[in-house]
């Protein structure tokens, strides 16, 4: 019989087991992640700490929400920070997460809540200069230069702070662990520790994440599933608006997003956003279209802008800003076939207006009337808000949430939207036009010269 080798090493990514230790895991090609496991332990009954109760006696006090005071971070986690909750903050360098969390911290501290922000990676100097410049200094806010877990924890037992704001938890060391800090063992045991201090006091905790050069949270994927809410704050290098999204919420929805701007004295809430995705024209310009997009449940009004010139080339240019390059290819390809557009010997450029992100179906029309209209080099008279899916045959499907966007784009003062069949009507002012194909949405906005023949029907027997 062959003689079975007990598997006593395992990766901390993906649980593959190996008798021996390796640098690099064969099964998810993760680095130093493979440790010595210890054998599994018979585990016994205990007396339990605290005895069960019917979930009807069970007591929702301790789990009710309190208001942060920013009020788009209170949108994003569903009402505000849950006590005992452990909130991870990921985002690139330099896109805000420490000036956010110390507008957190400063708010929450004003409130006569006791606050501790425990800095890893600057002195409390260098922490009290940016309060100073963002007008964050508050008697409650105690400051703490400290990179060893348990000086932290110390400096909890003594304050005894309602919130907790660490900065940041790859920078943490644990004493006796084999690991730089910033590594799996290390990451792991600083955030098992935190959560077991949180869930014991009933305070807050607020963690600010790195990213990798991919975008995601740095260190073992088991450090997003100890945490209670991971948020990812978002923003291009060019421009000030940033938007913070819930990638995992346990208290709330988890598609909701946030909007900030980051000004010289600090950040600010943008609660309507709506004409940060414009652009202002003097006179109506060809190849530009509006759509309301969801994020979450909040409706935004986008400007879509489309280029189409002339190409020598034998393969014309397909280049993309803010929409997905294989949407847009596809919208393409409808639009020659389904609408007569000849695009096929012509670079197209499209893009959105101030940095958003559309992935929303229900842009594709506005894509599509954007395009068509930079092709004929014709515009509108007035704007026109369209909304819409297009299939493959050209024809508009309906998409969600159409009640909010309409009610978005009344409420911003439009008279006329483009929308699907059977979601015609009026809201308020707003005049919603029923169009059932992508050709149809041409005719009636004039960017056609004329019609193409109907085919016959075939008769089927």
């Amino acid at each position: 019989m062959a003689k079975t080798v007990p598997q006593s090493h395992q990766c901390s990514e993906c649980g593959w087991r190996t008798p021996k230790w390796l640098g690099r895991c064969p099964q998810c090609q993760a680095w130093g992640s493979i440790a010595e496991v210890a054998a599994a332990a018979t585990s016994r009954a205990t007396t339990p700490t605290n005895p069960a109760q019917p979930i009807t006696e069970v007591s929702l006090a301790a789990a009710t929400s309190v208001g942060s005071g920013v009020g788009e971070l209170d949108r994003v986690l569903g009402g505000g920070i849950t006590p005992g909750s452990v909130v991870l903050l990921a985002g690139e360098p330099g896109v805000g997460k420490s000036t956010l969390l110390l507008e957190v911290a400063s708010r929450w501290a004003r409130a006569g809540r006791r606050t501790l922000y425990a800095s890893a990676e600057e002195s409390a100097a260098q922490v009290r200069l940016r309060a100073e410049r963002t007008h964050a200094v508050v008697d409650e806010l105690y400051l703490a230069a400290e990179n060893d877990l348990g000086a932290i924890l110390g400096h909890i037992e003594e304050l005894s702070p309602q919130l907790l704001v660490l900065d940041s938890v790859q920078t943490v060391q644990v004493p006796g662990v084999d690991t730089t800090p910033g590594g799996v063992a290390q990451v792991k045991e600083v955030t098992a520790a935190l959560v077991r201090v949180a869930k014991q006091r009933a305070m807050p905790v607020l963690l600010i994440g790195h990213v990798t050069k991919e975008g995601t949270v740095a260190g073992p994927r088991t450090l997003e599933h100890l945490v209670d809410v991971v948020l990812n704050f978002e923003g291009e290098q060019h421009s000030s608006l940033r938007l913070l999204r819930a990638a995992k919420n346990r208290f709330g929805p988890a598609d909701e997003v946030g909007c900030f701007e980051l000004v010289e004295d600090g950040i600010r809430e943008v609660p309507d956003p709506s004409g940060l995705f414009t652009a202002l024209h003097a006179e109506p310009a060809p190849g530009t279209c509006l759509s309301i997009s969801l994020a979450g449940r909040r409706p935004l009004l986008t400007e879509i802008q489309a280029l189409v010139a002339p190409s020598a080339a034998p393969v014309p240019r397909r280049v993309t800003h803010g929409v997905e390059s294989g949407r847009v290819a596809m919208l393409l390809a409808v639009l020659q076939r389904r609408a007569g557009v000849k695009l096929h010997n012509k670079e197209v450029y499209v893009a959105t207006v101030g940095g958003a992100r559309l992935s929303d179906p229900a842009s594709d029309l506005a894509a599509a009337i954007a395009v068509a209209s930079a092709a004929s080099d014709q515009c509108f008279a007035r704007p026109v808000i369209a909304i819409g899916e297009i299939g493959l045959s050209g024809e508009l499907r309906r998409v969600p949430g159409l009640d909010r966007r309409l009610a978005e784009a009344a409420r911003l003062g439009f008279q006329v939207a483009l929308v699907p069949p059977g979601c015609g009507g009026r809201v308020g002012a707003l005049r919603a036009v029923e169009v059932t194909t992508v050709a149809n949405a041409l005719s009636v906005l004039g960017l056609r010269k004329k019609a193409e023949p109907e085919r016959p029907h075939l008769s089927v027997v």
